[in-house]
């Protein structure tokens, strides 16, 4: 291993007591990981936090087997030490990565593979709440999706890290309408900006008949949905003939009575994944594909992480807190306290 010859033996870290409510994220000190064959070790500068790492906490989503216990699953900064075997990236690189546990600390380790350099025009920060976020709206809306230009796609949680990159995805790659859910009027207005053409308000309207409104009674080609629950019925009957729903989340639990009648009428398709437990070789493939599709979008400024609020490791506690509210509007962010995050 090679590395900066000024590493701690320890760094601080946010661990999970006990399964729980945002209290249960406490401070701790662990052990700096050793990056193994095919890893570098990431001073990290910011983590964002997202969805999985609520679930972890309220003991619903485990770790991988062999991953860190601590939270955290896309981190930015910069390449301290180099694993045996490494060849993309030197000492110093900025960078940004997915990995299956670990980002609520000060050092992580990640496989070479699922590590990019920070494309030109982000910030530091701003890399932290890409990885996890790009590479799942990229999986599920577009390869497993099957999206294409000119189709109409219902995004749920619009204002969510899913939601705002979902849009910016549809809009930047030739969505004919885009519509999505919401929950205050900040977050339409937010969705509207970022290229939604609808933002219905959940509070008090329908998105089925708004959907149908929207496009003629036609529905949506492709539903993004993280809600799950009484949703999944509804996803039915606002998708079109051949819709394609993309199950990513399940905020609100199980759906229960539902009719699968619609499922065959309307010849639908419903799908869901997770990308956690994925192998290195299958992140990398979604990361090179990125890459080549949506990287050309952030250069131009078209495509950019949109951030909410960024809290301090230490008040982890508080980020959780803002995320169960869910009235935060794009990514929340962890900032370590690193010279030049």
């Amino acid at each position: 291993m090679s590395n900066d010859n000024e590493l701690p033996s320890t760094m601080r870290a946010i661990e999970i007591a006990e399964p729980g409510g945002p209290e249960v994220l406490r401070p701790t000190t662990r052990p700096v990981p050793e990056p193994e064959e095919g890893e570098v070790l990431i001073r990290i500068h910011a983590a964002g936090v997202n969805g999985p790492d609520v679930f972890q906490r309220k003991g619903l989503y485990d770790p991988p087997a062999g991953a860190s216990d601590i939270p955290g699953l896309e981190i930015a900064g910069e390449v301290v030490a180099l694993g045996a075997g490494v060849s993309r990236f030197t000492l110093g690189a900025r960078v940004c990565a997915l990995i299956p546990g670990g980002g609520y600390a000060e050092y992580a380790v990640a496989h070479e593979s699922n590590t990019l350099s920070i494309p030109e025009g982000l910030s530091v920060v701003e890399a932290a709440g890409m990885p996890e976020t790009f590479m799942t709206v990229w999986l599920n809306l577009f390869l497993r999706g099957k999206f294409a230009a000119g189709e109409t796609v219902l995004i749920h949680g619009g204002a969510s890290g899913i939601g705002t990159t979902a849009t910016m995805f549809a809009k930047a790659l030739g969505a004919g309408k885009i519509i999505t859910t919401i929950g205050s009027d900040a977050q339409r207005a937010a969705s509207l900006e970022l290229g939604a053409d609808l933002a219905v308000d959940y509070r008090v309207d329908d998105f089925v008949e708004a959907t149908k409104g929207f496009t003629d009674g036609r529905g949506a080609d492709v539903i993004v949905d993280i809600i799950a629950g009484d949703y999944v019925a509804r996803n039915y009957a606002a998708a079109a003939i051949n819709g394609r729903i993309v199950q990513i989340g399940v905020i609100k639990g199980p759906a229960k009575d539902v009719d699968l009648f619609p499922m065959l009428t309307k010849r639908l398709t419903h799908i869901g994944s997770t990308l956690r437990s994925r192998t290195h070789e299958e992140k990398a493939q979604i990361l090179a594909e990125l890459e080549e599709h949506i990287w050309p979008h952030i250069r131009s400024g078209k495509v950019k992480p949109v951030l909410d609020r960024i809290f301090d490791l230490e008040d982890a506690r508080g980020a959780h807190e803002l995320m169960d509210s869910g009235t935060h509007i794009g990514k929340i962010v962890l900032k370590m306290k690193v010279s030049g995050a």
